[in-house]
């Protein structure tokens, strides 16, 4: 497909509909054709250590192929229907590439983030029904295995847990040390416990039972679990295969090799990358089984770019700034392209990384409610820096907005919320529960994302912010991202998260935390005035700013402000409280599902009701004594 600019994907989408173009139905149609196309390439490889030396296994086709069929011959065996979930809790490895795709064969997929506490997983487990759980045996330096036990001992419809051993993975004294150092784990379920490499060796090498014809529910991915009742969201087959359609298309060939730090339960690194491998044939490399957290992986990265001959690096901007504190100390002649998704770039990051690398970064935008892809800069078309690039083909995005008269399409350039369709929307039926779904559309077709933005007069999509993010002043509504954008420019800012902190008030005044790069010597006295010479609106200028060691994210690099939220509420009401000689104090800040933040206080003495409620009644955000929790 040639995709350079807005007329050219009108042209894909006006020559076929997209209904009529000869598509596998299943991940498992999808992948044996690649087999059979590719089978002797190089399909995936892992390695254990970030050395560039180090040990890797590398899966062909052929073989990535025979270990999925038999891994869905397993889960099958095991009582897993096409309705029921094969949930897995695992760093980054091989097993969690086949367990993904034979989750999605033998039913449906559930990949759980690892670095969740064990109460959010069993919740998880708990919402999705899953009768397996493919986890981590117990490790040298991780926890995983002990959580997993956890989890399923609050989640008895978990029948088996299968279990994966990094120990193959080690040579040498390593692999004699291991089992000597290996954790106990304290287990309280009463799950059958299987060793993934010796259950799935014994399955045949052929599909046991008939792959699904219909369109159906292949894997259920969660949006977050800090409440430990995370949202479910739903993916078809057929999102699943536009992903690999559009990044086979679009982005890579089988002559590609594609480097992804990038954890394997999320939507990121599963379809826009690993479904495109299989769609395309390309072959995708995993380093460590914490990708861009493990060890040396950032000291290392650009040998291992040269080691691999890496064509398209997979990114995020957490990530881009780690590496622009590092030389780059290697040949990465053979790098075509910076693939980076999950937040928003700064400008002046994109620049470094550019005059670094010799390779320009493509940024994209997708989420996990669409079934990832939405809109990526075209490889070979122009490239906006701070645009998300032209919506792909078959995607419609339309920017709306309520107003007196209903739901209006903006104009160009005009500000909305980012609504969205194509084939990775399940309308109607995005979450798992019914009621998450109130509301989620516009004409009962056009996903909303929460996400504010604007299309310009090329087409090219800009994400200006979250519609839940906005700073709302007296009245006035303010974007974070002006105040992120402009701090961002400070030479020793490396990420900067704006949010609107308490007033008893204004309701909200802006108020941003930030992370300096290694070496910086930023006061906060020097970062406001740089904020207020650089933010022009002054409604928007900050009236706090707060220097961290390390802003908090979630596993793919986006600053997670339910965290800068709960630290400024915690702040603001125990300065309040202090101030009227109050004997109590916040101790923490906790969600609430219908009641949004609420802080828990503790109080000393006497302290009545009326006394507190005098205080923090008012503010917007409700409150209970601690001991209620």
């Amino acid at each position: 497909m040639q995709f350079a600019t807005i007329d050219q994907k009108k042209a894909i989408e006006t020559e076929m509909a997209y209904e009529a173009r000869d598509l596998p139905v299943t991940t498992y149609e999808l992948l044996t054709r690649t087999k059979t196309k590719f089978g002797n390439r190089p399909a995936v490889s892992f390695q254990l250590f970030s050395d560039p030396d180090a040990k890797a296994e590398t899966l062909t086709w052929n073989e990535i192929h025979t270990k999925i069929t038999q891994a869905a011959n397993l889960f099958r065996g095991l009582g897993v229907g096409e309705d029921d979930a094969v949930a897995y809790l695992l760093p980054n490895c091989n097993e969690a590439n086949i367990t993904l795709i034979a989750g999605t064969v033998a039913g449906i997929a559930n990949p759980i983030n690892p670095l969740l506490d064990a109460e959010q997983i069993g919740g998880i487990l708990r919402e999705t029904n899953a009768k397996v759980l493919v986890t981590l045996k117990a490790f040298p330096k991780t926890d995983v295995a002990q959580k997993a036990a956890d989890a399923a001992a609050l989640a008895p419809n978990v029948t088996h847990i299968i279990e994966v051993d990094l120990l193959r993975y080690l040579t040498g004294l390593k692999k004699f040390i291991v089992p000597l150092i290996r954790p106990k784990v304290d287990v309280k379920h009463k799950a059958t416990v299987l060793n993934f490499s010796d259950a799935v060796a014994k399955q045949n090498s052929t599909l046991d039972f008939e792959d699904s014809k219909t369109d159906r529910v292949a894997a259920y991915f969660h949006t977050g679990g800090t409440t430990g009742m995370p949202k479910v969201a739903q993916h078809k087959y057929s999102g699943m295969i536009y992903n690999g359609l559009m990044g086979a298309s679009i982005l890579f060939t089988e002559k590609d090799k594609i480097i992804c730090p990038l954890p394997m339960f999320h939507v990121f690194a599963c379809y826009p990358i690993f479904m495109a491998m299989i769609y395309s044939g390309a072959h995708v490399i995993f380093p460590t089984p914490q990708g861009y957290r493990g060890e040396g992986v950032f000291d290392n990265f650009w040998k291992l770019i040269e080691r691999w001959e890496v064509t398209f690096m997979i990114t995020v901007p957490t990530a881009i700034s780690a590496l622009m504190q590092r030389p780059v100390n290697a040949d990465v002649s053979s790098l075509k392209t910076a693939f980076s998704g999950s937040s928003p770039l700064p400008v002046e990051l994109f620049k470094r990384f550019e005059k670094a690398s010799g390779v320009k970064i493509v940024e994209g935008y997708g989420l996990t409610e669409a079934t990832c892809l939405v809109s990526c800069n075209p490889i070979d078309g122009e490239k906006k820096i701070g645009s998300v690039g032209l919506p792909f083909p078959y995607t419609d995005v339309k920017i709306l907005t309520h107003s007196p008269d209903g739901v209006k399409e903006c104009a160009v350039d005009e500000v909305g919320e980012i609504c969205i369709d194509n084939p990775g929307v399940f309308a109607g039926s995005t979450y798992t529960e019914h009621d998450k779904n109130h509301e989620l559309f516009h004409h009962d077709v056009y996903l909303r994302t929460g996400d504010l933005g604007r299309i310009d007069a090329d087409g090219y999509l800009w994400i200006t912010g979250r519609a839940k993010d906005l700073i709302i002043r007296g009245g006035h509504n303010i974007d974070p991202a002006e105040i992120e954008e402009a701090l961002a420019g400070h030479e020793d800012v490396a990420f900067a998260g704006a949010i609107g902190q308490p007033d008893a008030h204004a309701g909200e005044l802006p108020c941003v935390y930030v992370e300096l790069i290694d070496g910086a010597t930023a006061t906060t006295d020097d970062l406001m005035a740089y904020a207020n010479e650089h933010v022009h609106e002054r409604a928007a200028q900050p009236k706090y700013v707060e220097i961290m060691d390390e802003l908090p994210k979630t596993a793919v690099g986006k600053i997670f402000k339910p965290d800068l939220r709960k630290m400024a509420i915690k702040r603001i009401y125990n300065a309040a409280l202090a101030d009227a000689d109050v004997n109590a104090e916040v101790v923490s800040v906790v969600e609430d599902k219908k009641r949004g933040l609420v802080a828990k206080v503790n109080k000393t003495g006497d302290v009545t009701d009326e006394a507190v409620s005098h205080v923090l009644g008012n503010f917007a955000r409700p409150w209970d004594w601690a001991e209620a929790s």
